[in-house]
């Protein structure tokens, strides 16, 4: 027989936080429910979870909001990285991820090493493109300048 519960987290192969599921009743009595992964379909239940859907649909919505706004604002400025270099313009060394967390949190911008995506290391003088990712759905681009120290 076959019970309807609501899926208080993600639960791999099962489905999302908030799902209505249709579950073997032993899988949810002896499985879901003693983790806290589910619990049973109720009028109140289906009452919190459709409120913390939209809690967190506002709270998504204005995470979205402040990294369009932080986009716009990364998309108009340009780091230096000043770094030592050869006569033929190769770096001692190269440029990575840090190096531009660096020069932005110089800059006044706060942001963590892994939200700069890089292909690689940066070994060249001149001007050099970064992506950074601010949220699943906003990256903007950084224009590095990598001058001789």
């Amino acid at each position: 027989m076959a019970l309807e519960v609501i899926l208080m987290r993600d639960v791999p192969g099962l489905g999302a936080q908030s799902d209505v599921v249709r579950v073997a009743e032993g899988y949810a009595r002896n499985y879901l429910f003693p983790q806290q992964l589910a619990e049973p379909v109720t009028p109140a239940a289906r009452r919190r979870i459709e409120k913390a859907r939209q809690a967190r649909e506002a709270a998504e919505a204005a995470s979205l909001e402040a990294a369009k706004a932080l986009a716009a604002k990364i998309e108009a400025l340009s780091v230096n990285v000043a770094v030592k270099a050869g006569g033929d313009g190769k770096l001692f060394g190269s440029v990575t991820a840090a190096d531009v967390l660096a020069a932005l949190r110089a800059q006044g911008v706060e942001l963590e090493k892994h939200q700069i995506e890089m292909s690689g290391p940066i070994k060249d003088l001149g001007v050099q493109s970064v992506s950074v990712k601010l949220h699943p759905r906003v990256s903007a681009t950084l224009k590095v300048w990598v001058v001789e120290e």
